[in-house]
């Protein structure tokens, strides 16, 4: 009986532990299954202690699995899809992420259009596919008047913007009659009527070449940038993701220089001194609050004498709250030293000073106040909006004026702002003729791929002293120039050449929709990076989200940096065509260099279901 009691114990303990391996192994196999399925990762009570949950990967995961495929070089690597319903992912400035990270933030000073990014366990590691039905986007300069519909299927501005002409649906595309909020007519009209306002030769906004660089506030789907590039005037056009969410996202769908920013609590990614023009037609913004900080941000960006466009009700309404707003305003403009220039119809007009003067001249206690002398008008990254008037340098009070010439002698010539940086003169020059030579070497490598038009939007990820674009200036394209947070410096010399761009931390996403650029430059970017301890990968999946279906990347660094690079292209879909160099040595090159040139593919509905 003892024995069969025994027999009897072992025959349980035996069945319990076969029960516990299987169920072991089941969940192992569960756990490999959701690991490996496109798009998915495990909860965020599992990762972080977050309610709810993200269709996408955590970053250790995707490198343990990056790991895993090294261990055989040969095995093809696969980089997860996110869900069809992040099409248009912005990662920081995801609003349903503010709402689940419960950041306390200040909805009346538009703190949540600002920039928020996830935490490294909320990353979205995994590559944005784009809308069901999306095409190649329609070619520059056909672009500025038609998309395709199925590219950004939204038609509710078209609706609520239906007496303003903004844009209309025909068919599979929607057009764009290049009229705006205050300008149904069209924004070739108001621009050659806000040149006559300003007495300019010809009724020519530009003035000679000396009005280059424009800040459009609200700019809606960006027309009246659009209808400032025949002027050979480029604007910034800016406007927040809110409730006009896909306004931008349409703006660079057009081939329009374009991007993501409010006027809220942090400064604007811009050096000073950077715009001769801010524009505001029914922007919408209270310029009153908070002791004129936002009207304080835009006398930081504009040059000396820039002036201030201003279309809204205050203007000319004559009834008591807009007098009242009126009023004020132009007390606040007067006590900063701005002259009103021209008041006709529903625009007014005003001009910054040249000088110091007038602010030396203020009675003591005047407010807004001069900022400190150890305020940096130049930092921007997270750097807080401040309610003082940042005075111009002594050098160029005394020249009363910025001392740049007009365009296009502005893009090759010296800016005077050198000096500010330490680079000389003779520097410049050569940076700008190595760039030149690059440049050209950069499209004989692609002369069987690239077709006419086929590039219209571009980012230099990082720009240095802005030469890449300068090389681009024969080409019909437009460059976003991209500071890295430690060269925000360099930023200034790039505006003083008649270009546009903003400083950014590549540790982060960008602030601009999937799909917005046709081709990417990145120049010793990943070696710097990775020096400051970011994701390699992570660096090329935020590329493969804002670079179009057909759109090419150029990657410049060492070999090392290259040959790892290289891993990554068929899992990116990159491999649509490819090109690896060994460049000239020049005085630019800091050691050794190799360029890679690759090409995204379209996807097809095959990968969608992957």
């Amino acid at each position: 009986m003892k024995h069969k009691a025994e027999h009897s114990s072992t025959t349980k303990l035996l069945n319990y532990f076969l029960i516990g391996l299987i169920v072991f192994l089941g969940l192992v196999c569960l756990y490999l299954v959701s690991f490996l399925a496109p798009g998915s990762r495990r909860s965020d009570q599992e990762a972080s202690g977050f309610l709810g949950s993200d269709p996408v990967l955590q970053t250790h995961d995707v490198d343990d699995f990056l790991q895993v495929q090294d261990l055989n070089p040969e095995a093809p690597r696969s980089i997860p899809i996110c869900d069809l319903r992040f099409s248009e992912l912005i990662p920081c400035l995801d609003r349903n992420l503010i709402y689940q990270l419960k950041l306390k933030l200040n909805l009346s000073l538009m703190e949540h259009y600002e920039r928020h990014c996830p935490p490294p366990v909320r990353r979205y590691n995994c590559l944005v596919p784009p809308p069901s039905g999306y095409k190649i986007p329609i070619r520059w300069p056909a672009s500025r008047d038609e998309v395709w519909k199925a590219n950004i299927p939204h038609t509710h501005l078209a609706q609520e913007k239906s007496d303003q002409n903004w844009m209309v649906v025909n068919g599979d595309k929607i057009n764009f009659p290049g009229g705006g909020t205050h300008f149904h007519d069209g924004a070739d009209k108001y621009i050659i009527a806000l040149a006559k306002m300003l007495k300019f030769s010809g009724d020519k906004l530009h003035n000679g070449g000396n009005i280059r660089n424009v800040l459009d506030v609200g700019c809606g789907v960006a027309s009246f940038g659009a209808y400032l590039l025949p002027l050979n005037i480029i604007a910034m056009s800016l406007a927040p993701n809110d409730v006009h969410e896909n306004q931008i996202q349409f703006a660079l769908e057009r081939g329009i220089p374009a991007t993501l920013g409010v006027l809220a609590t942090k400064r604007l990614p811009y050096p000073s001194r950077s715009f001769e023009l801010a524009h505001c037609s029914r922007c919408r913004i209270d310029w009153l609050q908070r002791d004129g900080i936002l009207l304080l941000e835009l006398d930081r960006l504009l040059r000396p004498g820039g002036y201030f466009v201003y279309s809204s009700p205050e203007a000319y309404a004559h009834d008591q709250e807009n007098r009242r707003i009126w009023n004020a305003m132009c007390n606040l403009l007067r006590r900063m030293c701005w002259r009103l220039v021209v008041k006709q119809d529903q625009t007014v007009i005003w001009e910054k000073p040249l000088t110091n003067s007038c602010y030396l001249k203020r009675e003591r206690g005047t407010l807004p106040p001069l900022c400190s002398s150890d305020d940096d008008p130049d930092a921007t990254w997270n750097v807080s909006m401040k309610a003082c008037i940042s005075p111009y340098s002594k050098k160029m009070h005394k020249e009363k004026g910025s001392g740049l010439v007009p365009w296009p002698q502005r893009l090759s010539a010296a800016p005077p702002r050198l000096e500010e940086i330490g680079v000389r003169r003779e520097e410049f020059q050569e940076d700008t003729s190595i760039w030149h030579f690059r440049v050209t070497e950069y499209w004989k490598q692609m002369k069987s791929v690239i077709q006419k038009n086929s590039i219209r939007n571009v980012m230099d990820m990082n720009s240095n002293l802005g030469g890449f674009a300068a090389a681009l200036s024969d080409k019909d394209v437009w460059v976003m120039n991209v500071a890295p947070v430690n060269a925000f410096t360099r930023l200034k010399i790039i505006y003083d050449r008649g270009l546009i761009g903003t400083v950014h931390d590549w540790c982060e996403a960008f602030s601009t929709y999937p799909r917005t650029y046709d081709l990417l430059h990145a120049w010793t970017l990943f070696s710097d990076i990775d020096e400051r301890g970011c994701g390699v990968e992570d660096l090329l999946i935020e590329m493969d989200r804002i670079l179009r279906p057909d759109g090419f990347v150029i990657i410049r660094d060492k070999p090392s940096t290259i040959n790892y690079i290289r891993k990554f292209l068929t899992a990116l879909r990159w491999d649509g065509w490819v090109s690896e160099v060994e460049p000239r040595v020049d005085a630019l090159s800091l050691t050794e260099e190799r360029v890679l040139i690759a090409r995204k593919k379209l996807w097809d509905d095959g990968i969608m279901k992957m």
